[in-house]
């Protein structure tokens, strides 16, 4: 004899009181669980950052046909399964790099991107971002810098030489420079040091390029800023550690453009970990410190920031080639990727020579920038001036 199926059918009104048990314990269980492993904004950022805006798009129409008329034409409709699958496990099936990207220390270096690239610039020779032991950059070294005062006072002597009629701000200081990694130094004049990772000083360091480079475009009548604030000492102070050093003088930067109105330019000023082979140019017979300008890709304005440094890097290269290593964004793990850039769309974050480069070639490359910026930046006033 075949047993007769029973089928229990339940009320609508029992199926919402379960349905709302149901709710009520898994709100109960995330609120419950550790701050960790709950879901916050910025793990959906973080799970989501990698995806194709189209996708976001594509659900949108979906609700509203209003937006069908902005789908990009020619794109069909996206995989739904894939997509999904790369949000989950991070991995893109038409991708195999990010298979690697996680399992391969320092794989994720080749997801940044050059936009320009200079004389031999390839991915062997990208900028270098260190992160050392604060205790490390905070250590009293000995320094020398014989040489390059000399250096310095022949190209300043060379400032006070060029023409009087020079344009001039006036009273307006209109650049502002300063250094995230202000303690950054140069292995010439630490006697003794020989790991780029301890390169660090808290007098010889990366605040005297700043500083030089202020005085060149001050000789080409443009008003700048340096500042003088030691963000090594404020991470100190404060218990961060190196990896927040952008934190800490993005605190620095938004006070001065708050209280200097005639701000138009941010500078940030480091020097790469790479080798002197790599950083250095010979122009006109003379050492120079090459540049590279980074920008910060994890903001939604970091264009207008590229399209500047663009402009640069090919007047640098007219006037000086070989002197501009190119533009280089960076974003994702490992990175901050703003770089305090979207304070700005004037921001730029110049790598001036390398770890083994010293003072008087890193000079002549301030003055460099100062002489190619100074020319783009009265072109530009005198267009403002005239429209």
């Amino acid at each position: 004899m075949r047993a007769k199926a029973i089928r229990v059918f339940l009320p609508k009104s029992s199926v919402y009181i379960i349905g709302f048990i149901f709710l009520f314990l898994f709100i109960a269980a995330m609120t419950a669980i550790k701050p960790a492993y709950r879901l916050s904004s910025e793990m959906i950022t973080e799970w989501t950052s990698d995806l194709d805006s189209s996708f976001f798009y594509y659900l949108l129409s979906k609700e509203n046909r209003a937006f069908d008329e902005g789908f990009p034409a020619g794109k069909g409709e996206p995989d739904v399964i894939n997509t999904l699958f790369q949000m989950v496990t991070s991995l893109k099936p038409n991708d195999p790099r990010s298979l690697l990207r996680n399992e391969v220390p320092g794989f994720s270096h080749f997801d940044n991107r050059m936009v320009v690239a200079g004389q031999g610039t390839d991915f062997t020779n990208f900028p270098i971002e260190s992160s050392p032991p604060l205790k490390e950059v905070l250590k009293e070294r000995q320094a020398i810098i014989e040489g390059s005062e000399e250096e310095e006072k022949e190209e300043a002597k060379k400032n006070q030489e060029r023409s009087e009629a020079t344009p001039s701000t006036g009273d307006r200081q209109v650049v502002y420079v300063y250094n995230s990694h202000n303690r950054e130094s140069f292995l010439p004049h630490l006697p003794g040091v020989e790991d780029p990772n301890e390169a660090h000083h808290k007098e010889v360091n990366i605040t005297k390029v700043s500083n030089y480079l202020a005085k060149s475009l001050e000789e080409n009548g443009i008003g700048t800023i340096v500042e003088n604030k030691d963000i090594m000492n404020e991470l100190n102070e404060k218990g961060w550690g190196y990896g927040k050093s952008y934190q800490a003088s993005r605190q620095v930067v938004e006070e001065a453009i708050a209280n200097n109105k005639d701000i138009q330019y941010a500078f940030d000023l480091h020097r790469d970990s790479i080798g002197r082979d790599k950083t250095t140019a010979k122009i006109n017979g003379k050492p120079y410190a090459r540049l590279m300008i980074v920008i910060g890709a994890e903001h939604a304005d970091y264009e207008k920031n590229q399209k500047l440094a663009t402009k640069l890097h090919y007047l640098l290269e007219e006037r000086y080639p070989g002197l501009s290593r190119g533009v280089y964004t960076k974003k994702g793990a490992g990175t901050n990727g703003v770089f305090n850039q979207d304070l700005s769309n004037n921001a730029l974050l110049f790598e001036f020579g390398g770890v083994e480069n010293n003072l008087g070639e890193l000079y002549r490359s301030a003055d460099a920038l100062a002489d190619v910026f100074s020319e783009m930046f009265w072109d530009a006033e005198k267009v403002d001036t005239s429209s």
